[in-house]
């Protein structure tokens, strides 16, 4: 899938390489440690759709939308409730017996929030801002997700400027972990 685009058009795309990955893992056997691999895969995906998210896109909303204060506080705790998954899922290996269980509750999480995003969000933002500005967010939300951590920080702040300022030293020392590990690699 390509990236690019405006904002909406960048994030939607996130959400079907999110689902793919899914996929994938639902088609392995329980306890099969590729899952591990495509587990890892999701949630240096999600983490770094998550902070572009909070860094962009939500302020947007708050500053756009009619309700949007509202509407980006409920996006914040569907993100607060994910990275805490992610990061119980981070410590558990596919033999595991609470790895199903987390996976499944990832899965629910994600899909709902998703959902609600591309039902309701992405429409309420088009329609209450122009595409200039869909576009200048959609290239700040690609600059945010090439710095962002790939690991879940459920303390970190996840709102302007803590977010903006703390978000790409984490990100770096994420990387370096990941580098150093193998992590994320295809």
């Amino acid at each position: 899938m390509g990236h690019g685009g405006n904002v909406i058009d960048e994030l939607t795309t996130d959400h079907r390489e999110v689902e793919e990955l899914f996929g994938r893992i639902d088609a392995l056997p329980k306890g099969d440690g590729g899952r591990k691999h495509y587990a890892d895969q999701v949630t240096i995906e999600l983490v770094r759709h998550s902070v572009a998210e909070e860094e962009y896109l939500y302020p947007a909303v708050r500053r756009y939308v009619p309700g949007g204060d509202r509407i980006a506080d409920r996006e914040l705790a569907d993100h607060a409730e994910a990275e805490r998954i992610l990061k119980d899922l981070e410590g558990s290996e596919p033999g595991d017996a609470d790895f199903d269980r987390l996976m499944s509750r990832l899965m629910d999480e994600v899909r709902r929030h998703v959902a609600d995003e591309e039902q309701n969000l992405f429409p309420a933002l088009r329609a209450s801002t122009t595409p200039d500005v869909l576009d200048e967010l959609g290239e700040k939300v690609r600059r945010a997700k090439r710095t962002a951590p790939t690991r879940p920080h459920p303390s970190a702040p996840d709102t302007p400027p803590g977010d903006k300022l703390l978000g790409p030293a984490a990100g770096m020392v994420d990387r370096m972990r990941d580098a150093l590990s193998g992590r994320g690699r295809p």
